[in-house]
């Protein structure tokens, strides 16, 4: 693959922990690579003889091997670190951890429940630092959205955005990121379920966020953590699924994404999850090629390609 010259922009060491600390031309850099190297029949190896780590503490299937896979496909080792199994769980410190894990790894991916620890270990780590999931924010997941909405549209601005249920992690970073790009963004979801960040425009009616819209997004009801609020949890959010009435009401080519895993019938009806405007499993795939892009220009700086006309 012939990557194109380096252009000023260079990630090298930056880390990623939310959406809002970068710039628009920096996630575009990301979406531009990211474009480049699933489009590329080769593979290059811009991090032969690197290291990544994933230090997970919750359970994972995209975001784990996304990032297995990227490292391999960039010629770089993945070191699969159960927060379980480190001294960590024996009360040894993030700060002394990020010290250590800084002098073996080339970066380190952090899949953990608060957002405080991924910023403790950013700002003491001498390593680029990848939040892959916190309960505040999953920057990975709504760069891999993005990728897929513009893949379908040939752009974001412009582009109308309804994310319609619990107001997760999720809805935040992808919020942030559409706010950056020039998309707009509305959510709609049940009282008490808002998105934490009063920037995020919400709406209670479903139909109102959906109408006109060219993408729809939801996510699970009951995520990792909340299973005890299973029955409460799905009692509030009724009402805030996306079935084939809902998506009547969106742009005749609207697509629907779901960041998975799914539950049919709760936050998305089968037929629309499975149906032909949905480009979930494309936004799965696209996990792999952004979480390439990410570690290519924050470990080896690879080349950021020019603004997307």
């Amino acid at each position: 693959m012939s990557l194109p010259a380096p252009l000023a922009l260079d990630l090298r060491g930056r880390s990623l922990t939310r959406i809002r600390d970068w710039t628009a031309a920096e996630l575009d850099a990301v979406l531009n690579l990211a474009d480049e190297l699933k489009a590329s029949r080769e593979r290059p190896r811009l991090l032969e003889g690197r290291t990544l780590g994933l230090l997970f503490r919750k359970h994972s299937t995209r975001t784990r091997v996304s990032l297995e896979v990227a490292a391999a496909h960039l010629g770089a080792t993945a070191l699969y670190l159960p927060g379980e199994q480190l001294q960590l769980a024996r009360g040894e410190s993030v700060e002394d951890t990020a010290r250590v894990l800084s002098r073996y790894l080339d970066a380190l991916a952090i899949r953990t429940h608060q957002q405080a620890e991924v910023e403790t270990f950013a700002s003491v780590a001498a390593i680029p630092v990848v939040n892959a999931l916190t309960n505040e924010a999953h920057p990975l997941q709504a760069l891999a959205d993005l990728q897929t909405i513009r893949e379908r549209f040939g752009t974001l601005e412009g582009v109308r955005i309804a994310w319609v249920g619990d107001g997760t992690n999720v809805c935040v970073s992808l919020a942030e990121a559409c706010a950056a790009l020039g998309a707009e963004f509305v959510c709609a979801s049940p009282d008490g379920y808002e998105p934490p960040d009063p920037a995020i425009a919400v709406v209670r009616d479903p139909g109102a966020a959906v109408g006109g819209a060219h993408v729809l997004v939801t996510d699970v009801w009951v995520s990792m953590g909340q299973e005890d609020e299973r029955e409460q949890r799905v009692r509030d959010l009724a009402g805030y699924s996306i079935d084939p009435g809902l998506l009547a009401l969106a742009a005749p080519d609207a697509i629907v994404l779901h960041c998975l895993p799914a539950h049919p019938g709760e936050e998305i009806a089968a037929d629309v999850l499975y149906g032909p405007q949905s480009a979930v499993w494309d936004e799965a795939e696209n996990r792999l090629h952004t979480a390439k892009a990410v570690l290519a220009l924050t470990v080896a700086g690879a080349p950021a390609l020019a603004t997307r006309d």
